[in-house]
């Protein structure tokens, strides 16, 4: 029986987009009396799209107002696991749980209903004792069975395709996604006003093989849920697996605030940084880099604008620059450290001080490279690489050309080894591009074009292959792939700096 009819919310205050909030629209029935149903289907909405700051708030205002209301004890404590992050506090989620009752009989008998005791003994399941992986296992299989019992209910279905996005602990694995985008994608087409179904089919198809069944969702989660920053950042996955920058910036412009003087070091004004320099805006970028540096209030804030001046450096090419000559080293183990290591290594060379290069080449792998085995992530994997890579440039510095090209090839064997992460690329200069620049450098055009071809093929539009590949093509006589290429590039920098000097 449908104890409380569609809700479609447009709740009250300023949103990002500077009208009345929306965050989607639902139909999740439970027994909940009606004044606490409203903000029960808030917390669920602002829960779909990883606002869980605002999810408790309003599931703290159903408790209030319903003190037995056993479904939104369980939607706070679902905001304390983060599958897609590979985060969980199982204290905050005990914490919502046992204010609803002192055990799980207790709390379980106050749901009055099967499916809101399905519901409840899902999230019970999350909680028990035992190790993250084992856990998110037994949670996906009580999400399935729920899912099976209710088919015609699309939050069981949804919540099903974002555990399945989470039984992986943060490493993507194919046919999984694949799944999880298949579920969310029927919720989509039943409900296409569905902030869930949106956000799961992003994350399952995020990465630029798979991005174009992605758009779609990602052009419309703009429109589903403007009150929400993360869902206007989240549409930029898809739209950075394609290397449509325009878009990129755009929408995490909206996600980061009208605020620019308070703009701070984070996800998506590290998105935003990055989208402006594959535009060639390169002042715009560098102006936010300052403002970032000094609202970087925390270490990890101050990593992040290291990875960020890494990355500024590395995509215009200024290497005698102010922030090439403030990177410095790093140490092991602080965030941004192995990209600042290794861009300050890189830009110590390219100004001819040697001693510099080696002294950064010799700390990002201290001791020796380590093992690196098939599946391992990239705060493993990507000092080794980058160690190869500068490793590289020094030999070609050398004269060496051959043992510099044969350092890049395992550089470029260990990159398409590590598992993909969405967002900018994982390695701040990727080694197929640097190794089409070192064959070039080498008259070895044909070569060349082939490691920038792959280069786009990892990350689509990025601007530093796109002028590789357009000067690789020419000067292998392919003047077709060269004017593809040049072209792509002009477009992208249609807003470009007079001084971006990426054009081939």
């Amino acid at each position: 029986m449908r104890i409380v009819p569609v809700i479609a919310l447009m709740w009250g205050g300023t949103s990002l987009l500077g009208a009345q909030a929306r965050l989607g629209t639902i139909d999740f029935p439970t027994s909940g009396p009606p004044a606490a149903q409203a903000p029960f289907i808030e917390g669920v909405l602002y829960l779909h799209s990883f606002e869980y700051g605002a999810a408790v708030e309003a599931f703290r205002r159903a408790q209030r107002l319903a003190p037995d209301f056993a479904m939104a004890y369980w939607g706070e404590a679902m905001t304390c696991n983060h599958p897609v992050w590979n985060e969980r506090d199982r204290a905050c989620a005990m914490a919502a749980l046992e204010r609803l009752g002192p055990t799980r009989a207790a709390r379980r008998e106050r749901a009055p209903t099967a499916r809101e005791r399905s519901y409840l003994d899902a999230v019970e399941t999350l909680w028990e004792d035992g190790p993250k992986p084992a856990r998110d296992t037994a949670y996906t299989r009580a999400m399935e069975a729920l899912a099976a019992a209710y088919p015609d209910d699309l939050e069981a279905q949804a919540f099903l395709a974002l555990s399945l996005l989470g039984l992986h602990q943060g490493v993507r694995d194919v046919p999984t996604y694949m799944r999880a985008g298949a579920i969310a994608q029927e919720v989509f087409r039943r409900n296409p006003d569905h902030p869930g179904a949106a956000h799961y089919i992003i994350h399952a198809f995020d990465d630029p093989t798979h991005a174009p069944l992605g758009l779609h969702a990602a052009r419309a989660y703009v429109g589903i849920a403007p009150g929400a920053a993360h869902a206007q950042h989240m549409t930029t996955h898809i739209f950075l697996s394609l290397g449509m920058w325009d878009d990129v910036v755009r929408q995490n412009e909206v996600a980061s605030g009208d605020d620019h003087t308070h703009y701070r070091p984070g996800h998506y004004t590290t998105w935003l940084a990055y989208g402006y320099l594959q535009q060639g805006r390169f002042a715009d970028a560098r102006h936010l880099l300052e403002t970032l540096r000094a609202n970087a209030a925390s270490p990890r804030a101050r990593g992040v604008v290291a990875n960020l001046t890494a990355r500024y450096v590395i995509d215009t090419e200024r290497w005698d620059g102010p922030e090439a000559r403030g990177l410095g080293t790093a140490p092991p183990g602080e965030d941004g450290y192995a990209y600042a290591t290794f861009v300050a290594g890189l830009a110590a060379l390219r100004r001819g001080d040697r001693a510099a290069a080696e002294q950064a080449r010799s700390a990002l792998v201290p001791g020796g490279a380590p093992a690196v085995r098939p599946g391992d992530t990239g705060d493993r994997v990507v000092p080794v690489i980058l160690e190869r890579a500068l490793r590289s440039a020094l030999r070609l510095a050398d004269g060496a050309g051959e043992e510099a090209v044969a350092l890049l090839r395992e550089a470029t064997a260990l990159e398409d080894g590590m598992p993909f992460e969405f967002g900018p690329p994982v390695v701040v200069k990727p080694s197929h591009e640097l190794l089409g620049e070192t064959l070039l450098a080498l008259d070895r055009p044909a070569e060349a074009q082939r490691a920038f071809s792959r280069a786009l093929e990892l990350a689509p539009n990025r601007a530093l292959a796109l002028r590789g590949l357009a000067r690789a093509a020419a000067a292998a006589r392919d003047s077709a792939a060269a004017e593809r290429a040049g072209a792509q590039l002009r477009a992208i920098h249609h807003a470009a700096d007079a001084d971006a000097g990426t054009m081939p």
